[in-house]
This record gives structure tokens, C-alpha cells and sequence, in this order.
């Protein structure tokens, strides 16, 4: 049995199958729902439920409190709908316009960048190209039909090959293996593009990229993606790690304040040892920023790392820095950690 989905406030309509999440379907049929992890973890497709009844499935408390719940708000990406439903939602434009494929890719570069990470660069076959927009991500279709996400690294119109920012996590599947046993010439198998963290070129904000570990791997695409675009916005990006080494391309970001009108690059150490002579800032990397700009009602934020710096973020720069929640963007980093606690 199927059921139909309606959108509001935009009236679009797109049928759920049995079985099927209202965001699996809202995928599947081009229709623009926001959406980070799919997995009950990060609470970006939440939207309120204004008519019919779904089966809210396995998730994780703070992405929908039961305060939450009992307010008619639900996780599309783990609702299955037991009748027709109206939801409300605010889409996300632009999201249907390049298809998501399921492709082979063979592994042409691993450049190990610091202890930890690992720059993977994928060549397409010489007939396929992937479509995207700078932010979003692919998921590894792996052999025991888990999936593993990574963002896109490159700007699209940088795609000859596609490069993306592997850290270690010692004990997990995909990462062990992308450090201790994966060749160049390996044929690794995804699907994408996926989810809806991207530039909005539509705005003459002053954009704020804040990103803390791999994190930067998407803001990076981001940045590229406007300076190609020629963009007069100001940019200020905020990188934060542990120690100095967790920014492992600190000196194109030094580039990029040198020779990229209007840019600013704020590097950020939290936990600096003393062999590491940090002379820069330290502090959690959101607090930099709310240090800065204590007024970010005119700006545009696109954050990406961490789900702790993430919700630590939206929440403060809303609530103290009156950020209209709508210009803040976000993909949180959830892991496999993460996703056993939903």
C-alpha cells in the first residue's frame, strides 16, 4: 500500500511506499526536504506533522525531544507513514536538479596529510560525470550493505577527480581499511549526490564557514565553489581542532586570506600542547566566532564537523548572536558511535 504525501507551506505532493520513510520517497521522487545523516541523528529533516500518522522509528533524543514529539515535530528521515500525511516543511530548492547515481570509481590518489587523515582521491569512469553542488556528499555502497558518507572536497567545476577527507577512526570498518589495506587502482562503489548543505547562491550575505576537523572538507568545497563564482561576499572562515596538526591544510587556507579578496581565515586550537608553540587562538571554534561577531543578524553561517560544535553553534549563535535560524546550515559528522546511541 502506498500513501500520499503533501508538503506545505508549497503544496507539492510526492507518494511514500510501504514501507518507505517520507524522506526516502522525498529523495526518490526529486522533492527538496532538508536532510543531513538519514539515520535519526543530526535533526535536520525535522518538520512538524499537521495531518495523518507515521511510525517514527529508532532515533536519537536530541534530534527530536519527546517534548518535541508531543508537538506534532517528527524526523522524516525515520517516519513511515501509516496513512496519507500533510507535513510541514521548509524545501530546500535546487536539491532535484542532478540526478543521484549509483557509480563505480577507482581509487587514484591516498595522500596522507597528517597522522590521522587521509586525502582520497576517486576517478570516475571516463564516460560518467557526477553532478553536484559544492557541500554535498556521496555515500560507499559497501559489500556488507552498510554505507559510509564523505563530502565532496572539490568544487564541482574542480572534477576531475573526486577528492574527499578520510580521518581515522581506529577500530572502524571503512576507515581501517582506507588506512591499512586500500590500493591506488582499488574500484570502490557510491551513490550521490546527496543531502542539502550547500552554497545558497541566491544571498549577498556575509558568509561565515565554520568547521572543525574533516569538517573542513565540504566548507573547503564551499569556498571554492565562490571564489569561482567570483563572489564579492565576505568570507570569513573559522577552522578549529585539538592541536595545530588537526588543521592539515593550514597553508592553503593562508593562501586563501592572501590572495582571495575579502576573505579572512581564523585558525582555532582548543587543546594546544606546549611543544606545539601555539601562538594563535584558542577556545572551542564556535566561541571565536561569537567573540567576533557578537551581531550575526545580517550573516549566513555554514557549519560542518562535529554534531557536539555543531548544535553548540546553531544554539548559542540563535539564541545570543540573533542568527535567524534560516542562515544557519549545517552537516554534522555523525559517526557509527553516533549512530548506536539512536
Amino acid at each position: 500500500m502506498s500513501f500520499q504525501v503533501t508538503v506545505q507551506p508549497s503544496g507539492r505532493q510526492f507518494t511514500c511506499e510501504d514501507g518507505e520513510t517520507v524522506l526516502a520517497a522525498a529523495i526518490r521522487s526529486g522533492v527538496g526536504l532538508p536532510y543531513g545523516c538519514k539515520n535519526g541523528a543530526c535533526g535536520t529533516c525535522k518538520g512538524k506533522l499537521l495531518e495523518g500518522q507515521v511510525e517514527l522509528g529508532k532515533h536519537q533524543e536530541k534530534a527530536l525531544s519527546s517534548a518535541e514529539a508531543t508537538q506534532g515535530y517528527s524526523l522524516f528521515c525515520c517516519a513511515t507513514p501509516q496513512s496519507d500525511v500533510v507535513i510541514e516543511a521548509r524545501e530546500v530548492l535546487g536539491v532535484g536538479d542532478f540526478p543521484i547515481k549509483k557509480l563505480p570509481s577507482r581509487v587514484a590518489k591516498l595522500d596522507r596529510v597528517a597522522d590521522d587523515v587521509i586525502l582520497l582521491s576517486l576517478q570516475l569512469p571516463a564516460t560518467e560525470r557526477l553532478q553536484y553542488r559544492a557541500g554535498q556528499y556521496i555515500e560507499f555502497l559497501l559489500k556488507d550493505g552498510k554505507r559510509r558518507s564523505y563530502s565532496m572536497a572539490n568544487a564541482p567545476h574542480l572534477d576531475d577527480q573526486i577528492t574527499l577527507h578520510v580521518r581515522h577512526l581506529p577500530g572502524g570498518l571503512f576507515t581501517d581499511h582506507v588506512f591499512n589495506t586500500m590500493k591506488e587502482r582499488d574500484i570502490l562503489r557510491f551513490e550521490g549526490p546527496l543531502g542539502t548543505f550547500f552554497l545558497r547562491e541566491d544571498s549577498d550575505k556575509p558568509m561565515v564557514l565554520l568547521a572543525s576537523g574533516t569538517g573542513f572538507a565540504p566548507i573547503k568545497a564551499i569556498i571554492e565553489q565562490a571564489i569561482h563564482n567570483k563572489t564579492t561576499r565576505p568570507m570569513t572562515l573559522y577552522w578549529g581542532g585539538r592541536r595545530p596538526k588537526d588543521l592539515y591544510m593550514h597553508a592553503l587556507c593562508e593562501e586563501w586570506a592572501r590572495t582571495v579578496p575579502n576573505f579572512k581565515y581564523v585558525p582555532v586550537i582548543s587543546d594546544a600542547l606546549p611543544e606545539d608553540a601555539w601562538n594563535g587562538r584558542t577556545s572551542f571554534v564556535h566561541q571565536a566566532v561569537m567573540a567576533d561577531l557578537p551581531d550575526l543578524s545580517a550573516h549566513q553561517v555554514y557549519a560542518c564537523g562535529a554534531p557536539i560544535m555543531v548544535d553548540s553553534a546553531k544554539r548559542e549563535f540563535v539564541a545570543q548572536c540573533k542568527l535567524p535560524e534560516s542562515e544557519f546550515y549545517a552537516d554534522a559528522f555523525t559517526t557509527e558511535a553516533d549512530l548506536a546511541t539512536a
